[in-house]
């Protein structure tokens, strides 16, 4: 069949024959769905910063100065980059370790393997010694001209740098052939550490001093703004992107006192932000953190410097679990995948066994070949802003970008970063939302898998040694403040998990539950799975099986059981005919601690009065509600 070729042939649009849709008919739609309900608490989603998260997005929610935005020009929301560059990120991996020779191993492996650059812990309590020797050692082989290190030192970053210097040196390498960073950070160490050895005016200047001594080398950066400590503290995006920002206007006043303008200094900082398991966020923070130091590059006569400004991306140590740590590794995919997307310069994909102990080969591989499969199987790297144009990606990325600008005046208002730091205002800010994010999760608002919701009982066949620890000399400081907080999001349920295991290890005994399913399987079954997840991320093992008739049975299958405790769980209306009669029988039996999954209703005397202890239902501090349950069973 020939296709018609006249220009006279007519043109029948697709959407021919159907109504034309309009949001009043689809809402109409949407409200059928939900039955009535509230759209606004059952369809709109809010971020942590109060940031809408509407169901659909039309035209109508397109932003009039993003349609015409193009990659590689102001205000750089779309990219650095006017094309893609090559096959897109640097691939970084982190290494940490006091023994040169096994980190020099680690390394030559990851670099055959597919890395491109490396960070190297110096100095820390699991990091190299400070010495031109060790960093040395740990070099060895590796082609620095090719390969940029980025130091990680803390306060010891001048002193790392001049090591690393120094090394360039016996590679023969002039200033143009370095390539790295030296990561020299004041304000995030007194952030995460408390304390500086210095007064503050003194580490300021000093980071202008570093960022001086890169002055010849424009493969190197000075300075490192680190917001991933910030997000680790428990900042909401907005709130990382604010202290980034107030960091790095510090940095520049700093510079500028001593005399290197912005246009200059603005090279010599990297900036990096945390990607989570919420990609579309961590793509709309990476965007928006470009926008924003531009409008403060703009703001200082060095709008185009803002191009030079290098933007890495880590994955979140906050969001990675002890607990089942194979489930780390599809977070770090997804996260790498949102800050490629996002348009990162480089990516560091922290190991899945990161938070448990020393990262063996394997570990660093698995974090490796992440970023090998979204570069060059995906060919993520291959597009550049492939989220622009997208209404969503667009709306979120302004409003976060709006948000963390608010944020930045409230610090500046404080005085700047430096002075919020010392009278606690950042980390009081901080600590509020790390709050509110730590109750979403006990009460089920969140959910981390394999750690609140659908955990592992047993060994999890991952064993990796601990990281050694050699504690640094501490000087007496010059300041101190008040400490970020930093803590993993699954550690409250990490802390019930170790306390069972402990206990079990102690009398040979795990806790554990009968549960008193009553009826068929159909019936209830989606509370007895319901039960025996929310047990299990207390570490307290369930009692299942296919259900009980009547409350004898159930009760004689508890005796047989042996166990002390048992929970009633099926559907309200199996319930509402056996519970009474099952607690009674339960009791009979010798049940000490009776349980029932759902909420009573008005029900509650009765069943209370028939020996049911206490009620589990979705909503409750399951934190709070599991350290009660092991201390009556235990």
């Amino acid at each position: 069949m020939t296709a018609p070729t006249s220009s006279d042939a007519p043109v029948m649009p697709l959407a021919t024959g159907f109504t034309e849709a309009t949001r009043d008919a689809w809402l109409a739609l949407v409200d059928k769905a939900i039955k009535g309900a509230e759209f606004e608490k059952k369809m709109v989603g809010k971020t942590a910063d109060g940031l809408r998260i509407e169901p659909i997005y039309t035209p109508a929610d397109a932003l009039p100065h993003a349609t015409g935005s193009v990659p590689g020009a102001a205000p750089l929301t779309r990219g650095t980059h006017a094309t893609p560059n090559g096959l897109g990120w640097d691939i970084r991996q982190y290494h940490s370790g006091t023994d040169p020779k096994s980190i020099n191993a680690a390394i030559l492996e990851d670099l055959n393997g597919g890395t491109t650059s490396i960070a190297l812990s110096i100095a820390g309590g699991n990091g190299l010694d400070l010495s031109t020797q060790a960093l040395s050692a740990a070099l060895d082989g590796v082609l620095l001209d090719i390969c940029p290190v980025t130091l990680d030192a803390h306060e010891n970053a001048p002193a790392a740098a001049k090591a690393l210097i120094a090394v360039w040196e016996k590679q023969g390498l002039a200033p143009a052939q370095r390539r790295g960073g030296f990561g020299f950070d004041p304000l995030g160490t007194l952030a995460v550490f408390g304390a500086l050895s210095k007064p503050l005016d003194d580490a300021l200047a000093e980071a202008a001093a570093v960022m001086a001594s890169a002055k010849d080398m424009p493969g190197v950066t000075a300075l490192t703004v680190d917001g991933h400590a910030y997000h680790c503290a428990g900042a909401t995006e907005a709130q990382e992107l604010a202290a980034t920002l107030a960091t790095t206007v510090a940095y520049l006043r700093a510079a500028d006192k001593a005399g290197i303008a912005p246009t200059d200094a603005l090279p010599k900082i990297a900036i990096n932000l945390a990607v989570d398991a919420d990609q579309f966020l961590a793509i709309a923070k990476l965007r928006a953190a470009r926008r924003l130091v531009w409008r403060v590059a703009e703001a200082s006569g060095a709008g185009d410097a803002a191009k030079s400004v290098h933007f890495d991306a880590v994955t979140s140590w906050r969001m990675l679990a002890k607990r089942d740590p194979w489930t780390n590794i599809i977070r770090t995919a997804i996260a790498c995948a949102g800050g490629a997307l996002g348009g990162a310069d480089s990516i560091t994909v922290l190991p899945f066994t990161f938070p448990l102990g020393e990262t063996d080969s394997f570990a660093r591989r698995v974090a490796r070949n992440i970023q090998i499969v979204c570069q060059e199987e995906s060919y993520l790297g291959r597009v550049v802003d492939p989220a622009g144009g997208s209404w969503y990606v667009e709306k979120l990325t302004d409003d976060l970008a709006q948000k963390a600008w608010s944020l930045f005046q409230d610090i500046e208002k404080q005085g700047g970063m430096a002075a919020a730091l010392q009278s606690g205002y950042v980390q009081a800010e901080i600590a509020k939302s790390a709050e509110t994010k730590a109750k979403a999760i006990a009460t089920g608002r969140a959910e981390l898998t394999g750690v609140s919701a659908f955990p592992i009982l047993g060994d999890d066949g991952i064993a990796p040694s601990p990281w050694p620890h050699n504690p640094p000399t501490k000087a007496t400081p010059a300041v101190t403040i008040t400490p970020l907080k930093m803590a993993r999001l699954a550690e409250p349920f990490e802390t019930l998990r170790d306390a069972a295991d402990a206990r079990a290890a102690k009398t040979g005994k795990p806790y554990a539950v009968f549960l008193a399913s009553l009826g068929q399987v159909v019936e209830h079954n989606v509370r007895s799975t319901w039960i025996k997840n929310y047990l299990a991320a207390g570490g307290i093992a369930a009692n299942m099986s296919d259900g009980y008739p009547n409350a004898d049975a159930a009760a004689a299958a508890f005796k047989a059981s042996g166990l002390d405790a048992a929970c009633i769980c099926s559907s309200d209306a199996v319930n509402a005919e056996h519970a009474e009669a099952t607690a009674k029988a339960l009791k009979a039996s010798g049940a000490k601690l009776v349980l029932m999954a759902g909420r009573p209703g008005d029900r509650e005397a009765a069943l209370k009065a028939a020996g049911v202890d206490q009620f589990l239902s979705a909503g409750q501090d399951a934190v709070a509600t599991l350290k009660g349950l092991q201390e009556k069973l235990g």
